[in-house]
Order: structure tokens, then C-alpha cells, then sequence
């Protein structure tokens, strides 16, 4: 398997979903819903096929539903602190559970996990679920909590007459209701009560909660009394911080791989360092994905956190997206991997991810062709992992209104709903894309490729980079700083990486410094053939510092030329 992991998120339930009803604010009997067992063998070859070495499956651990799952033992949840028919995902509810959502057979549901697990590793993938760790739905209860080894569900022996309290799994506000600006009663029989009120996830310490606030869950207590200036308590270890180890304990014994780590900067380093290494202890492989958007914290949960990967969020995904969208020149692209170069194979590339807008939606690119260049330079600037979203592959462009999830251009996580690229790529579970359009295929088949060079060429997975700052467009019809040009290169392999976010072709010079020719120890050529690992032609061009390498650039594309340069 390669070492730059190549990752495939798929909202679970949405993945096998093709009733195709789609009527807004539906429920699960209306709109249907996908299940585990939709992960036949055949479409994990087909997610494989992409280039793909993990599957991301999100949102596996049950959480707050408004479906009535009550006549199998799981407790209802209130309606007015659930947000969407089927919930968030991040509403965490019995950390010991597979959500009954995507279970053929509920009571069957766990065992139904444990074997898609087993397919997916039998189709050579590695399995990343998400671990929330910084809040849980409001009203968590651990119906699965393994019996016998001490561990008490989250909040059980709780002092409530306290706002904190290091042996407290949660922040009370003694004497207050939970209040909020909308109805609390959301045609229920009764209205939503908790007294006294709990801090909500999105770090409200207060018995308030307002429409736009995570109000379907509260907040975590790792020993950080918020309150008093955010004293912190972790001797003895707080309670929070054993019982979370045994969730992520729990899991890993399942077969995971690799945990996804929700809001892993709102959950102090000092607990991923305690926890983190004991993990991998038992289990050396296993990897940890933090998602933190603080560049001061970055260094910080990696040498103290023990962290394997993070988000590369607010650089490289803010500049390309904003690259993309006209609002940056190309050379800004510099400054994200300078910003972040000591670090750089930690740091996870993406365009897409269930947070953010879809690329080909109207409030980002507009169009997915528009995509083939910032994805070109994600995949292809580091050896650090790169992710894709789930239709990411087909231009999905999010627009649909489905309910709690409006009209935003993000596929919803809130809501039952069928997603028509993904329902006419699966064509009934055979993949055989005869009901994809021609320029879904031809996108398709661009993602394949790209991705499936990050692991064959050793030049992408392991070599160094070399930044060609100065990019000399010659063509008559240009947009100046829209195109990008790096080097990739290992042993005696070159590839030369040139990216063009104009929309319209361009034909560039790149002047290649002799700098980089006697620290590779490259040889120079005034005339070579080299070939476009993209399309397999043959490109003729020079490989010198004397004279400029000429590159024509389709639009919104790029090139990897692949030169043997000893």
C-alpha cells in the first residue's frame, strides 16, 4: 500500500440511497436510506479502482435521529433537538453502536458493521470512522456500553450541583433551564426539558442556545474549567479522558484503521498525547486525521498530540479555492506550502469534504471541469495524504434543498435523500456507467488517473518538490497568474507539474533554475520527448536552464511531464 494515503469520505447512508423521492424534509420511509450492505464487493472495486487505498465511511456511529428506532431498545429522541429527519451525524448517541439507519437488520446491526469491514479490507482498503470526542447529542444514552470492565456511561455519576467538576463528563449551569430561541416543544407531546442546563458543543457556556449554536449537543469536559480562565485539571486524569481511550479502544478491536477526529483542536492536545500513543500501542498501524483549522495549532497537536495527519484547510483549500474562484493569483499557492513546509507530509489535501461547498455547485466553481486544476495541485504538491468527497469524482454539485439542509450547495448530513450522480454511477449495484453522461465519464476517468499516480509514480508519493515560481505565459490570449509550475523528483525521475486555472488554454515558458539541476543532478537536454502521464502523449520540449520549457496547457487542466533526467 502506498505511503501517501489516498482517501475516499462517503456519507454512509447517502452512498446506496436511490429511491429517488427526494421530497424535502422526508422521512426515512418516503426517502429511503442506504445501508452497509450497499458496500457490495463490486463498489468497493469500483471505489478502489480510483486509486483510492482508505474509505472514510462517515457517520457509522449512532446518533440523534428523529426515526423511532424505540421498538429495539434504543430511547427516541426528542424531535426539537435533532436537527434534520435523520440527524446529524456529529450528534453523537451511544458511542458503543452502529447507527440503526444503515443496518439491514437493526438487531443484526453490528454484525453487519463488523462485516463490511472485513469486505472492504478484502478489497484492500483501510477503514477511517469518525471519533467525535468534543460533544455528544443532548440526550446520549449507551445502550451498548461493554459490560464488566468499569467504564459508566458519560454523565452517570455526574455532581450537578456544580459547573465544573474534573471528575464530570459534562459543564452544568446549576438552577437553569435550557433556553433557546425557538420552540423547545416541536409538536411534540411534551417540551424538550434539561435542567440544569449543560454547555452546548460549539464551547456555549451558558444555559442559552440559539438557532445557529451546535444546540443538539453538549459540550465535553476534558478538565478544562472554561469559566475560570480556562484552568485546567488533568491530575488525577479526568474521567472524560479514561472513558473516551476505551471508545477509541472499542473501535480499533473492530478492525478500524484510522480515526477521523471531529473538531480535534476543541479537545486539549495534552489528552491526544495521553491517548493517542496507548492506542497505538496495541495497535501500531492505526492512523489519527485531526481536524483543526488553527495554523498556531498545528505544530502543537502533531508533537504533543501525536497526531498522523491534518487538515490543510485554511491553506492550501481556502487559497485554491479562492484561486479558482478569481479572487487569487496562482503564485499564492507558494506561500501555503512555505507556510506549512516543515509539516508537509502531515498536512491532508482536499477540495471537497461534507463541510464544504461542493465544487461544481453555484457557490463555488459553478462548473466541475473547473476543478481538474486545484485538484491536479492537491493530489500531486506533497506526499501528504489527499481526500475526495463522494461524487467529488462525477461533478455532484450539491444543489438540491432537502430540508434542514437548505439550498447551499453542500450535500446535506442532516437529511434522508437520494444523490443522483452517485444513484446513476451505482445503476442498481452494477457500475457499468451506462447511465453517466459522456462529460461525467470523461471527469471520472480524470480522477482515476490522477489519483492512481499519486501511489504508481514514486516521484508524487516520496520525492522532493521544487517550487518554479517564475511562470512566462507566451500565448497572445492569456490571463497572467493562473498558471502554476512545480517540480516533483526522486532518483533519476523528474516530473515537471505544470497547472492551469485559466479557462482557456494557454501555452507557458518555464524557466527551470540551474539550482535545481545541480541539486538533483539532473542532466540537460535543449530537446526531449517527454511524455504527459495525464493523456499518454508525447510532449516535445526542452529540459535546460538555458532554454525556456515550453508547455501548451488545456484549460482548467494541467500537465505531469515525466522526464528521465539521468
Amino acid at each position: 500500500m502506498t505511503n501517501k494515503p489516498i482517501i475516499y469520505q462517503v456519507f454512509t447512508r447517502l452512498f446506496g440511497s436511490d429511491k429517488g423521492v427526494n421530497q424535502p424534509h422526508g422521512d426515512r420511509s418516503v426517502n429511503g436510506c442506504g445501508t452497509m450492505d450497499d458496500f457490495t464487493p463490486e463498489a468497493l472495486a469500483q471505489i478502489k479502482a480510483l486509486g483510492v487505498t482508505h474509505i472514510w465511511y462517515t457517520g457509522v456511529i449512532e446518533h440523534a435521529t428523529q426515526t423511532d428506532y424505540s421498538a429495539y431498545g434504543i430511547p427516541r429522541d426528542h424531535r426539537a433537538i435533532v436537527k434534520g429527519k435523520a440527524g446529524s451525524v456529529y450528534a453523537i448517541k451511544d458511542y458503543f453502536d452502529i447507527d440503526p439507519d444503515l443496518a439491514t437488520s437493526v438487531p443484526a446491526r453490528m454484525k453487519e458493521f463488523k462485516a463490511l469491514v472485513e469486505r472492504t479490507h478484502k478489497a484492500n482498503l483501510s477503514v477511517i470512522i469518525d471519533f467525535v470526542p468534543n460533544h455528544v447529542a443532548r440526550q446520549y444514552h449507551s445502550d451498548n456500553c461493554p459490560e464488566g470492565e468499569g467504564i459508566e456511561d458519560l454523565g452517570a455519576t455526574d455532581d450537578t450541583s456544580v459547573h465544573f467538576s474534573p471528575k464530570n463528563n459534562f459543564y452544568y449551569f446549576p438552577g437553569e433551564r435550557l433556553h433557546t430561541d425557538f420552540d423547545l416543544q416541536q409538536g411534540e407531546a411534551w417540551p424538550y426539558v434539561e435542567e440544569p442546563a449543560r454547555a452546548t458543543g460549539n464551547d456555549v457556556f451558558g444555559a442559552y442556545a440559539n438557532h445557529n449554536d451546535w444546540y443538539e449537543t453538549v459540550k465535553l469536559n476534558y478538565g478544562v474549567d472554561y469559566l475560570d480562565g480556562r484552568s485546567t485539571h488533568f491530575d488525577p486524569i479526568p474521567s472524560t479522558w479514561v472513558k473516551m481511550l476505551r471508545i477509541l479502544l472499542f473501535w480499533a478491536a473492530k478492525g478500524v484503521d484510522g480515526f477521523r477526529c471531529d473538531m480535534a483542536e476543541m479537545v486539549p492536545a495534552e489528552f491526544w498525547g495521553w491517548a493517542i500513543p496507548q492506542v497505538k500501542t496495541q495497535y501500531p498501524k492505526i492512523i489519527f486525521i485531526a481536524e483543526i483549522y488553527g495554523p498556531d495549532n498545528y505544530r502543537r497537536y502533531l508533537d504533543e498530540g501525536h497526531f498522523d495527519y491534518l487538515y490543510d484547510k485554511v491553506g492550501l483549500y481556502d487559497t485554491l479555492r479562492a484561486i479558482t474562484c478569481g479572487f487569487a493569483n496562482a503564485n499564492a499557492i507558494t506561500g501555503c506550502w512555505q507556510a506549512v513546509d516543515d509539516i508537509r507530509p502531515k498536512m491532508l489535501s482536499f477540495l471537497e469534504n461534507h463541510d464544504e461547498q461542493r465544487l461544481a455547485s453555484e457557490f463555488f466553481a459553478g462548473d466541475p471541469e473547473k476543478g481538474r486544476a486545484p485538484m491536479l495541485v492537491a493530489a500531486t504538491i506533497s506526499t501528504g495524504p489527499v481526500m475526495i468527497y463522494f461524487g467529488q469524482e462525477l461533478g455532484e454539485r450539491g444543489m438540491d434543498t432537502e430540508g434542514f439542509s437548505g439550498w447551499d450547495g453542500r450535500t446535506t448530513i442532516f437529511d434522508y435523500w437520494t444523490i443522483d450522480t452517485i444513484r446513476r454511477w451505482r445503476n442498481k449495484g452494477t457500475f457499468d456507467g451506462k447511465m453517466l453522461t459522456p462529460q461525467e465519464t470523461e471527469l471520472q476517468a480524470y480522477y482515476r488517473i490522477l489519483l492512481n499516480l499519486c501511489s504508481s509514480e514514486s516521484a508524487i508519493e516520496q520525492g522532493e518538490f521544487y517550487d518554479l515560481m517564475y511562470v512566462n505565459p507566451i500565448s497572445e490570449n492569456f490571463n497572467p497568474h493562473k498558471q502554476y509550475a512545480y517540480l516533483r523528483h526522486i532518483d533519476r525521475t523528474t516530473l515537471l507539474i505544470v497547472v492551469n486555472f485559466d479557462d482557456k488554454p494557454v501555452r507557458v515558458a518555464l524557466n527551470i533554475p540551474e539550482h535545481a539541476f545541480k541539486l538533483y543532478r539532473m542532466n540537460t537536454r535543449k530537446k526531449i520527448r517527454a511524455v504527459d502521464l495525464l493523456t499518454g502523449n508525447a510532449v516535445a520540449t526542452s529540459f535546460s536552464p538555458e532554454v525556456p520549457s515550453r508547455v501548451d496547457l488545456p484549460a482548467n487542466g494541467g500537465v505531469i511531464l515525466k522526464v528521465h533526467t539521468r
